[in-house]
């Protein structure tokens, strides 16, 4: 394997261990993790219907070889001529291709690490207001993205019953879920 050496600091070296068309594997020091070159980040949107409906997606990973329930997300500057793409953008760009919904404002909550031992990548969370349908969604040409729409008031039932499915439930969808609670 073709070990490539660059500086991020004067006083940083890090090794590129391989590198894929969407990710590459880094070494600093003694720490490895993946590093995405196809985007500047990502984006998660907490949306709930006027009818107290959380907007959720499920979608087949390949990494785990299951079905996850993920709230609608997706990468910043990841389409090609909008790599300098804002993330409230992306955030409402994710949640139409996605879920079919739109939202006519978002209000940024916070930014944080997705799995910091493992990955550089960074999510910035969204709220998105006055959610309404205005397609089917379900992603774009390699996507194959299920909609859900379970009652908020009944969030821990559907959650038991996706799991008890064989289902996984992303931790972004129980920070989405503090978040409305919190808003």
């Amino acid at each position: 394997m073709c070990h490539k050496e660059f500086i991020i600091s004067k006083k940083q070296h890090l090794t590129e261990l391989g590198r894929g068309n969407y990710l590459r594997l880094i070494r600093d020091g003694r720490w490895e993790y993946a590093d995405r070159v196809n985007a500047r980040g990502a984006v998660a949107i907490i949306a709930a219907t006027s009818e107290q409906q959380f907007v959720l997606t499920e979608q087949f990973r390949h990494a785990v070889k299951r079905s996850v329930i993920d709230l609608p997300a997706g990468l910043i500057g990841d389409v090609v001529g909008e790599e300098d793409e804002r993330s409230e953008v992306s955030a409402l760009r994710e949640l139409v291709e996605e879920t079919g919904f739109h939202a006519s404002k978002l209000t940024h909550l916070a930014d944080c690490p997705s799995s910091p031992g493992l990955t550089s990548e960074i999510v910035s969370y969204f709220l998105a207001r006055k959610v309404t349908r205005v397609s089917q969604g379900g992603g774009v040409e390699h996507e194959n993205i299920l909609v859900h729409t379970p009652k908020i008031r009944s969030i821990k039932s559907w959650i038991r019953k996706q799991v008890s499915a064989g289902k996984l439930i992303d931790p972004k969808v129980y920070a989405g879920l503090y978040f409305l609670s919190t808003q």
